[in-house]
């Protein structure tokens, strides 16, 4: 059976039609791969449509302020992979010249390009004979050749990208790599796979053995702790309010929040004297402090279930009036929707915090 061109065979007809597929531009298909990690293409297509709207080519988006690429990157999630898009963008820019490495190996040195996104790039753009490994390859080779070796094991890992590679197409890698993610994404899906229609049925190890859905196999993730937010959200008589830009090594670094208490229990509305404990004020100033929502909102992350309440805490005083730490910056209230944040706050924003 040859097993690349029935491959080939089922992508010409059931391909989906998509902008990145349509050049051989390792910009463009860089930004693809980037917005498309842990991403659906469903979700992807729109931010990618912005991006290259806004920034047509590496240079424009070198140029960019980082608050502006979070911004339009804002609920994408992990958001470390626009600032490495942003630095990766500007070492292009400016100690490239504008080119993109051509080949799999000097592709791996760029920042946010692991073994697949390089992979991804060499093949596309430079047709270098490199297989991707990503889920949907995984998933199909796992069913197809019978593969029990847990995908995200350190073993698993290593066997996968040796089988990709053995069965890539070489005279063809660009197209046989695109295929065979799209028939994982189309047909050979995580739940409910197509079985009974596919090209594939007679050869399937997983199928003709009727675990299908039983593959691939997958370690156990460490267990999610949950982790309980307070966001402080100060108001005064002309529509301003406090935040601050988050700092340190987390997945939300660079985006901009209301000031923030946690903790590891459920909080209580706090005393004035918490409040100005965190932010320096004077105790007279703070006419009420309540709660926003009565059940904390619930934000889950790979690692951590955010349990998040927003506080109102009304001011008899002007924040313009008042020396803040270098940390608060004073927002108009009306502006708060130009700023990159999280969505979790970006949904607060939206949905309850309207002018008095």
């Amino acid at each position: 059976m040859n097993f690349s061109k029935r491959l080939l065979d089922w992508y010409k007809i059931e391909h989906r039609d998509l902008p990145w597929r349509h050049t051989k531009d390792p910009y463009t298909i860089w930004l693809s791969e980037i917005i498309l990690q842990q991403t659906q293409v469903k979700q992807g297509l729109p931010y990618f449509r912005k991006f290259i709207s806004r920034f047509p080519n590496v240079h424009d988006l070198a140029e960019a302020n980082e608050d502006e690429v979070l911004k339009l990157w804002q609920g994408l999630g992990y958001y470390s992979r626009a600032r490495n898009l942003h630095f990766t963008a500007q070492y292009v820019s400016k100690t490239l010249n504008g080119k993109f490495p051509d080949n799999y190996k000097d592709l791996k040195t760029l920042k946010g390009v692991g073994d697949y996104t390089a992979a991804a790039v060499a093949s596309f753009a430079y047709d270098e004979p490199v297989a991707v490994v990503d889920g949907n390859v995984q998933r199909v080779l796992s069913r197809f050749l019978g593969i029990h070796t847990p995908i995200n094991s350190t073993q698993g890992v290593k066997e996968f990208k040796l089988k990709a590679q053995e069965m890539l197409d070489v005279s063809q890698p660009s197209t046989y790599n695109q295929a065979i993610m799209e028939f994982g994404a189309l047909h050979c899906r995580p739940k409910s796979p197509k079985c009974m229609f596919c090209v594939f049925q007679e050869d399937c190890a997983a199928f003709q053995k009727g675990i299908q859905e039983e593959l691939p196999i997958k370690q156990k993730k460490t267990k999610v702790k949950k982790r309980y937010f307070s966001y402080l959200v100060l108001t005064d008589s002309e529509e301003n309010t406090l935040v601050q830009k988050r700092s340190g090594a987390g997945i939300w670094k660079g985006l901009y929040e209301f000031p923030l208490m946690e903790s590891e229990h459920p909080p209580e509305v706090p005393t004035s004297e918490d409040v100005l404990t965190k932010i320096q004020l004077k105790k007279s100033s703070i006419k009420s402090i309540k709660f926003y929502n009565e059940k904390p909102v619930v934000h889950l992350l790979s690692h951590r279930k955010i349990m998040a309440s927003f506080i109102e805490i009304r001011l008899s005083c002007k924040l313009a009036d008042v020396e803040l730490s270098e940390k608060m910056e004073l927002q108009k209230i009306k502006d708060l929707h130009q700023l990159a944040v999280p969505v979790l706050i970006q949904n607060f924003i939206e949905s309850e915090l309207t002018l008095a």
